[in-house]
This record gives structure tokens, C-alpha cells and sequence, in this order.
């Protein structure tokens, strides 16, 4: 995407910790997460195996996983009340994933409270010396909620929704409710997903990847105008450590991330979307991308998608 007339947006601040987000936050807000509740094995090892190779890792950490829930255990970790609404259910692994959102402080809205399947499982491996990773994940196919599961009252005192397409029947409900209640609606474009067309004309921020790719679209250019198309009034793409392209009622820009040397890229888009959750409630839209990208590019210095947290407290 080009504009000569681009802006270009350069924030320099220092990603916030806990006490700072409360200083700068003195209002907590409450989000509501709508998507994929995973159980993350992650690995440190010096490079992924080959067919029939077995290696020993450096170091691994567990944690709950799935774009809506490390989101929203950011938009809880700056200083605010985050809900996960997904399925976890009731099989023994699911201990864990419960163990870890409590740590952190994030409630769970079970839309399967009852089922006995195991919960998706991601096995990813961190490549050590460049914080690449390669996952494998089964992410919510066997796992998919009908809308009659949705928790009555779900969205009172809820401040903005995120979506990230992993539930998407439930999503288009949510989104449908949220809309009526004038509650801001932020999707996350991992990827594209069947049936993310009916939820596009209830969104207010489209915050979406580089590989977020809509029907018949295969540039940025054809995702900017697709998405417009429902009217959304504020689009972005981000490019990992290259700048964010946005369009903001037909305001076109980019703003410059962060450069750090990274550790660990697993969840840094997750985390930027919590972020952008909590920065967008009070900043302007370039502003809270700007603000949420140094988040992100913090995270990254860090093995794992939790310990950016616990080693800055």
C-alpha cells in the first residue's frame, strides 16, 4: 500500500510494566476474548528436528495458549479484568490451562464446561538463535461451540470484545450483541477463516497479520479494500518487525516497531493484540498500535509467552 501523503507514526516509549500500567491505567476496564483455549508445550532448542531426528531441548515451559487467551492474559496484565470465552471442558489437562489463567488473573467463561475431550494441544519448538518457532496445533476443529452455549449476560461491564475467528458461531453472536450495546469490536486477522464475513460488518478494528488473506485477495492492497468494504472504520497489517500499514477512515499510514534482538516470537502477535485492546479504550488508533507494538517487541526478548511478564515484576 502507497500514499504520498502517508503518515508515518514513530513512538518511542518503554513497553509499560504492571505499575506503570496502573498509573497510566487508574480505571481498570473489562475485556471480553472470544476464541481458542490451548494447551501450549513449548521448546527451546538450538533448530527444529528433521524427519526421524530426536533432539534434546535447552530449555520448555507450558503455559495456556490460542490468540484470544494469551491476549487477554495481557489486557490483564496491564492492569485491567480480562474473560476468556472458549471451551476448556473437564479432562484432566485441562488443570493446567486453569492453573495458568488464574495465575494471571484471567477469568474463563467455559462455553463446554461439561465435555471430557482433551484440549487442543500446541507443540511448539523455539529456534534459539533467531526466535522463530515452528508449531503444530489442532487449534478448535474438534472443539467448536454452538452459540446456545453462550453465558447469559456475557457482555455486562464489558469495555471492547476481541475475536480471533477461532469460534466463530459463538463470535458472530457476540459480535451481533456487542454492536447493539455500542461495545467496541477488535478481530484478530491471524488468518483467514470460513465464516469471518458475517462477523466483518460488526467490527470496529480490524487488527490483522501479513498472512491474513481474504477470498480472491493476495496483496495487502486487496485486504485493505476488502475489508472496507464492511465498513470498517479502522484496518491494520502488521508485518513482524517491519512497520504496521493502516487505514484509518480513509487515512492511510504506517507505524515503525520496535527493533530488538528476539529471543522468542511465539505469541508476540497475541500479545500485541491484548495489548491494543487496552491502549485503544483511552489513545488514538495510531498511538495504541504504536503503544502495543513496544508491548510485543518486549515480549520477544523473552523465551515463552508468559515470562516477559514474570521477569519484569
Amino acid at each position: 500500500m502507497t500514499n504520498p501523503k502517508s503518515k508515518i507514526v514513530r513512538l518511542s516509549v518503554r513497553a509499560a510494566s504492571r505499575r506503570e500500567a496502573e498509573v497510566q491505567n487508574p480505571k481498570s476496564a473489562h475485556g471480553l476474548f472470544v476464541g481458542l483455549v490451548t494447551l501450549d508445550l513449548i521448546y527451546l532448542a538450538d533448530s527444529a528436528p528433521k524427519n526421524n531426528q530426536k533432539i534434546v531441548a535447552t530449555d520448555y515451559t507450558v503455559a495456556a495458549g490460542g490468540p484470544a487467551t494469551n491476549a487477554a492474559v495481557t489486557f490483564n496484565y496491564l492492569a485491567n479484568q480480562a474473560t476468556v470465552l472458549g471451551v476448556v471442558g473437564s479432562h484432566p489437562m485441562t488443570q493446567l490451562i486453569q492453573a495458568d489463567l488464574a495465575n494471571y488473573k484471567v477469568a474463563i467463561a467455559d462455553l463446554e464446561p461439561t465435555t471430557d475431550l482433551a484440549p487442543p494441544v500446541s507443540s511448539i519448538i523455539v529456534t534459539q538463535a533467531t526466535g522463530e518457532r515452528a508449531v503444530v496445533s489442532i487449534n478448535a476443529v474438534k472443539t467448536q461451540a454452538s452459540s446456545a452455549s453462550i453465558p447469559p449476560n456475557i457482555l455486562q461491564n464489558v469495555d471492547i470484545v476481541l475475536i480471533d475467528g477461532h469460534q466463530m458461531a459463538v463470535s458472530y453472536s457476540i459480535a451481533q450483541m456487542a454492536k447493539a450495546k455500542n461495545i467496541p469490536v477488535v478481530i484478530d486477522g491471524g488468518s483467514w477463516k470460513a465464516g469471518f464475513e458475517q462477523v466483518l460488518p460488526f467490527v470496529d478494528y480490524a487488527i490483522c497479520s501479513a498472512n491474513f488473506y481474504p477470498p480472491n485477495c493476495q496483496t495487502g492492497e486487496e485486504v485493505f479494500a476488502y475489508l472496507s468494504r464492511f465498513d470498517i472504520p479502522y484496518i491494520a497489517i502488521t508485518h513482524g518487525q517491519k512497520p504496521i500499514e493502516y487505514l484509518s477512515c480513509t487515512k492511510t499510514g504506517i507505524v515503525d516497531v520496535p527493533q530488538v534482538q528476539a529471543v522468542d516470537t511465539l505469541g508476540a502477535g497475541d500479545i500485541f493484540h491484548g495489548a491494543f485492546c487496552d491502549y485503544i479504550l483511552r489513545e488514538s488508533f495510531t498511538d495504541a498500535l504504536a503503544l502495543a507494538a513496544n508491548i510485543a517487541a518486549d515480549s520477544c526478548k523473552f523465551f515463552g509467552s508468559r515470562r516477559w511478564m514474570d521477569l519484569k515484576d
